[in-house]
């Protein structure tokens, strides 16, 4: 089985990781420190996706509201 991320991305994770470990980690414009392990493994493969590295594309998010809109007009 082919691996899905390049040995270069995992390396951008875990450098953004011990960052986050150290405390030194921020995100985005509001520069706010970053606490949770899933926003730092999201910063990293973002990252590496800027530089080009072999990382999947984003899943796109479920929409349930309209589901939801949809099931309480039939009723």
């Amino acid at each position: 089985m082919a691996r899905k991320y390049s040995r270069k991305a995992s390396s951008d994770v875990e450098r953004v990781m011990k960052k986050r470990k150290a405390g030194t980690l921020r995100s985005g414009r509001s520069k706010k420190k970053v606490k949770s392990r899933k926003q730092a493994i999201a910063i990293g493969l973002s990252e590496a996706r800027a530089k080009g590295r072999k990382v999947p594309k984003k899943t796109a998010k479920k929409r349930n509201t309209a589901k939801k809109r949809k099931s309480s007009k039939k009723k």
